[in-house]
């Protein structure tokens, strides 16, 4: 009796502490119990992006002046330009930075990987985009005249933070002034954000009449976090 007992006030200990658990933390732990947002989330990581491969990400460039594709490639194999060619941005300053191949948004606490992809296939860029960002092929350097374009993955509020699943997540957060650094070969490039925008999948990211001559970087992301409903841009240039 005297153990049927215990295990009975066990049982009823473990509740409690399951309970105020669940309670104190709900905030955290609340998406394991939405079977939708989980089963949607599950679909994305094995298809993400479904709309962004070569034939619609090519819409968001500016003309850049990358090196051309090989003969019977119909997107760069890497993502490289021309530095004897292509045109630079004139009195771009940058910082020294011990930091290789990291994207840094202060605002929202972000400090993470740039992988540079060498393919737009959507099996590919899904295990990039485990590692961390990903500078999409046909992207210019910093400091060059064109636009970057780097893409990463956005999950819902309590998502847990694995692999890379929640860089993106609070790009909404940003704003016009806010900075966003790149750190490349030692050097640091700062950003400055200039506009925010939600367009649906597919559509053309609004372009600036004083893009033409700078260097214009482009952040997106599925919107609204963790669906693959819309996008999300935020565009920044190269001060």
């Amino acid at each position: 009796m005297e153990k049927k007992s215990a295990k009975k006030i066990l049982k009823v200990a473990v509740l409690i502490y399951l309970a105020s658990f669940l309670i104190i933390n709900w905030s955290d732990v609340s998406w394991v119990f939405n079977y939708k947002e989980v089963s949607g989330l599950i679909s994305d990581f094995f298809n993400p992006y479904p709309s962004i491969d070569a034939s619609t990400i090519d819409t968001y460039f500016y003309p850049n002046h990358s090196l051309p594709a090989q003969a019977g490639q119909q997107t760069p194999a890497v993502i490289i330009s021309d530095p004897k060619t292509a045109p630079i941005v004139q009195a771009t300053k940058t910082n020294y930075t011990d930091k290789q191949n990291t994207i840094e948004i202060p605002k929202i606490s972000i400090s993470v990987p740039i992988i540079f992809a060498t393919s737009t296939n959507k099996t590919a860029l899904a295990k990039d985009l485990d590692l961390g960002t990903v500078y999409y092929p046909g992207s210019v350097y910093p400091g060059q005249v064109g636009q970057i374009v780097i893409l990463g993955h956005s999950a819902p509020p309590g998502w847990p933070t694995i692999k890379h699943d929640w860089v993106f997540t609070n790009l909404d957060k940003l704003s016009a002034g806010d900075q966003i650094l790149i750190d490349l070969n030692n050097k640091q490039y700062t950003y400055i954000v200039k506009q925010k925008t939600i367009i649906k999948r597919g559509a053309d990211v609004p372009a600036d009449a004083s893009s033409a001559n700078s260097n214009v970087l482009t952040l997106i992301s599925c919107w609204p976090p963790g669906k693959d409903y819309q996008r999300i841009t935020v565009q920044a240039v190269l001060q």
